[in-house]
């Protein structure tokens, strides 16, 4: 019998637009939270996702909002421009469940103090969304995802009658702040966020801003109620604890960003030394060093102007990762620099010391890992427009 209803289940979820699976009395609709995975950078995160489980009807539903397909066309330059389709898949439970387990990711599910009406309601909704023509959403990585996907959808059900507390927020975090404490085993990750998103980030988040996360996501609903015959009644019923993760080793790389950077640093200095020493210069390093920054920051660039990342925009690591870097980076592998060029690099060698000297006061939160990678710049900068 169980089989017989799950295949329905999916017939009328897949294909149809009007017919409606009916929920029985003894159903329920949870709210999954599940822990961040340091495997992947994607999943430092965390992940939530809707448990809908009727004993009596026979089946034990997710709908998770966070899946999308590498198979789908012209997907990385979608995801370059910032049109990524993510989409609301369905999924047994038990799967879900398990692979969670497997990676060592607690599962908690908050069970939604719904009403049979309200639970049919809702899942009503559910099974429009999971529709060919309504299951698809352009992902944002702050504002439109797996966690504000759950909340959104319970609103755009039920309207003002949801309301969030969002009083247990205490904190001024802004969104870069949030996104490091999560990536503090990922260094390396931490850096690549902070490198290609700007000033956006650096905006004090509001109590539903938070909501991105999915800890967040659990805490809101902790703190959310819906208007019943004019009482506000908490949202959730009850947690229920499906599996708690166990402590793990901390997995963070010894090689840091700062490190790396300091040692490239401490080489430069070096290097500038061995110059003066020989009266010459290491050319082929100098093309590549600032080849490399220069294309960066055309990559930066890139990610303002020709992409619908909005995070990406307004983004400050430009002062150091300047795009004019490449091409003039080609003039430096003649013998003798052309003066214009050696006149470019006095420059950009004094704005890097500046840079430095400022970098704790700019509205962006820079990345202190590349402190000493601007002072590499300054100084190979100031090499370059000196003659021999």
């Amino acid at each position: 019998m169980k089989s017989t209803l799950t295949g329905l289940l999916i017939l009328v979820l897949g294909f149809s637009s009007t017919a409606q699976v009916r929920l029985s009395p003894d159903a329920e609709i949870r709210i999954l939270t599940c822990g961040p995975y340091q495997g992947e950078l994607y999943s430092a995160f965390g992940h939530s996702a809707i448990r809908v489980t009727d004993p009596v009807r026979g089946f034990d539903y997710i709908f998770n909002y966070g899946v999308f397909d590498f198979n789908q066309p012209n997907f990385y330059l979608n995801f370059a421009r910032g049109f990524l389709n993510y989409q609301l898949a369905l999924s047994e439970y038990s799967y879900f469940r398990d692979a969670y387990i497997r990676d060592n990711r607690y599962i908690h599910e908050q069970v939604l103090n719904l009403n049979t009406s309200e639970k049919q309601e809702f899942f009503n909704f559910l099974q429009w969304n999971i529709q060919e023509e309504n299951r698809f959403y352009y992902y944002d990585y702050f504002y439109d995802n797996c966690a504000t996907r759950v909340r959104d959808a319970l609103i755009r059900t039920f309207g003002d009658s949801i309301q969030f507390d969002g009083s247990y927020i205490t904190t001024d975090y802004t969104i870069r702040d949030l996104t490091d404490i999560y990536l503090q085993e990922q260094p390396w990750g931490d850096l690549g966020i902070d490198l290609c998103l700007g000033l956006p980030m650096d905006t004090v988040a509001t109590p539903p801003m938070y909501m991105f996360l999915p800890d967040y996501i659990e805490q809101g609903f902790n703190h959310a109620y819906i208007i019943r015959d004019g009482q506000r009644v908490p949202l959730v019923k009850e947690t229920i604890v499906t599996y708690d993760s166990t402590p793990e080793p901390d997995q963070s790389s010894l090689i840091t960003p700062f490190i790396t950077f300091s040692i490239a640093l401490v080489f430069g200095i070096w290097l500038t030394w061995k110059d003066y020493k020989r009266k010459k210069r290491f050319r082929w390093l100098d093309f590549l060093l600032f080849t490399i920054t220069g294309l960066v920051g055309w990559l930066l660039a890139g990610l303002w102007f020709a992409t619908d990342h909005n995070a990406a925009a307004r983004n400050l690591n430009l002062l150091w990762a300047i795009p004019l870097y490449f091409p003039v980076s080609f003039w430096l592998l003649k013998n003798e620099s052309p003066r214009w060029v050696r006149k470019f690099f006095m420059f950009t060698a004094g704005f890097m010391i500046i840079l430095v000297f400022l970098w704790a006061l700019l509205p962006q939160d820079l990345h202190n890992s590349l402190i000493p990678f601007a002072l590499l710049l300054g100084i190979r900068s100031w090499r370059i427009s000196k003659p021999f």
